[in-house]
């Protein structure tokens, strides 16, 4: 009897681990706006590839300024409550307008999916948009794809955005770098063998590659106006040093934003004082 139900609970786990893993692959994940958002703000959606993009505007007070934003979620998530909150909070303090383009997710999709979307997005969005207004963004995954992206920019001399903003950006989906292991005991949100399976999903079958997929060996040269935050407590923050030191050797200079003790996203999460200071730098950083 035992053994028929253990049985039984092995059976289901493996039929639940196959329904998770046939979600990923055959879903159309997708963000979705808050409805509090909805009634606080004027949002625009429209699709480009069949994804949305959605413009979020200060009813009243709104500027000339837009903040192009990538969420994060290791290329596989799509925005959490803390990314809108977030957001929210970033819009009443600048009173800037957010384009928010919902890129394809692995495992489903791979890097040139997402790069056929934001590409051309940037292209057509500066025919209407002045690029000395536009801020590019990006957390996490989605701070590896905003630096991919001006790389990739800079490289075919398209006009790059005034100012480019990453926080605890993800460059290198290897996870090489041999001093992650020393910052892995303090990182309590993220794993450095989970990351590499969702970098090897992300790539495809011959991206790993390219440096639009590992940013940190892109072509440099083009980026302006980068900052960067960062903590010691992210096992992404190692990767950001390497990044720093190339951006040296090479003249051109990245603002890093260095934080002892804070995690990875920290102040997308909001839950300290230590988090509250990063977002008031981060403000003045986009003012």
């Amino acid at each position: 009897m035992k053994k028929k139900i253990f049985i039984i609970i092995i059976s289901i786990l493996i039929l639940f681990l196959v329904a998770i893993i046939a979600y990923l692959f055959l879903a159309n994940i997708q963000s979705k706006i808050p409805t509090e958002l909805k009634e606080k703000y004027t949002i625009q959606v429209s699709k480009y590839n069949n994804r949305n993009i959605f413009t979020i505007q200060p009813k009243q007070e709104k500027n000339n300024k837009y903040i192009v934003y990538f969420h994060g979620g290791s290329y596989m998530a799509e925005m959490t409550k803390s990314h809108w909150e977030f957001l929210d909070k970033i819009i009443q303090e600048t009173g800037d307008s957010v384009i928010l383009p919902d890129y394809p997710l692995t495992p489903k999709y791979n890097y040139k999916d997402v790069f056929e979307m934001v590409v051309p997005m940037y292209k057509e969005l500066i025919k209407r948009i002045e690029p000395e207004n536009i801020i590019m963004m990006g957390d996490s995954a989605g701070g590896g794809l905003a630096l991919a992206l001006e790389e990739k920019l800079g490289e075919e001399a398209v006009a790059l955005p005034d100012k480019l903003i990453l926080l605890s950006p993800w460059i290198d989906v290897t996870m090489s770098n041999p001093e992650i292991d020393n910052v892995e005991k303090y990182d309590k949100d993220l794993n450095k063998e989970a990351l590499k399976v969702a970098g090897i999903t992300y790539s495809g079958l011959d991206g790993m590659d390219s440096y639009l997929v590992n940013p940190i060996n892109g072509p440099i040269e083009k980026l302006k106006n980068v900052t960067i935050f960062t903590g010691t407590y992210d096992i992404l923050n190692p990767d950001v040093k390497i990044l720093e030191k190339r951006a040296k050797e090479k003249e051109i200079n990245i603002d890093i934003k260095e934080y002892e003790g804070a995690g990875h996203i920290w102040i997308v999460y909001q839950k300290d004082e230590l988090a509250k200071q990063a977002l008031q730098d981060l403000i003045k950083t986009i003012k």
